[in-house]
């Protein structure tokens, strides 16, 4: 990662908690904006060309937030990616402010991984665990991995809770094999 990417992040991400933005719908529409911008070639052509002027670029870059449902400050803070020549970095850059909103909302990335699929209220129970076991509030990606056999293994940072059963298997296995 370059350093400019998390001076963008920083900065971008001081003005979305200024003015009180949601985190979730923010990163939203930085990925909209992201995946229409990657899947256009033309657009992608079209906004870094240096050659063009910048009032043509803007008005095609309004015509693209209206399409995709930009705010107002995310639609400046791709204006200001793409007056500075930044704009090929936008994932790279949404990525950092992610991670930099989470942190300052005090919010710990989380994935739990099930071995079947879970119900609401399943999902429910083991999210609020997650978040005794981070000490915050968490974001959790959910995954499914049938040979845990049952159970669920909680990551959260670098840390693992294995509640598995095939976990607790090996454990068996290994306390047998030492007797």
């Amino acid at each position: 990662m370059a350093a400019f990417e998390l001076r963008y992040a920083r900065a971008f991400q001081q003005v979305a908690a200024a003015q009180k933005l949601n985190i979730d719908a923010v990163r939203g529409q930085l990925a909209d904006f992201a995946a229409t911008f990657d899947g256009s070639h033309q657009l992608r052509e079209f906004l870094m060309n240096p050659t063009l002027q910048q009032s043509d670029k803007l008005k095609v870059l309004d015509a693209v937030a209206v399409k995709v449902g930009l705010d107002k400050p995310v639609r400046n803070f791709i204006a200001v990616l793409m007056d500075h020549g930044r704009l090929e970095f936008l994932k790279e850059i949404s990525a950092e402010y992610g991670v930099i909103a989470d942190e300052a909302n005090g919010i710990s990335e989380v994935e739990i991984v099930s071995a079947k699929h879970l119900d609401t209220a399943e999902r429910t129970l083991l999210e609020g665990k997650a978040s005794q076991l981070a000490g915050s509030k968490v974001r959790v990606t959910w995954a499914e991995d049938a040979a845990l056999l049952g159970g669920a293994v909680i990551k959260v940072g670098s840390q693992v809770y294995d509640g598995s059963v095939r976990a607790q298997l090996q454990q068996m296995k290994a306390h047998l094999a030492g007797v």
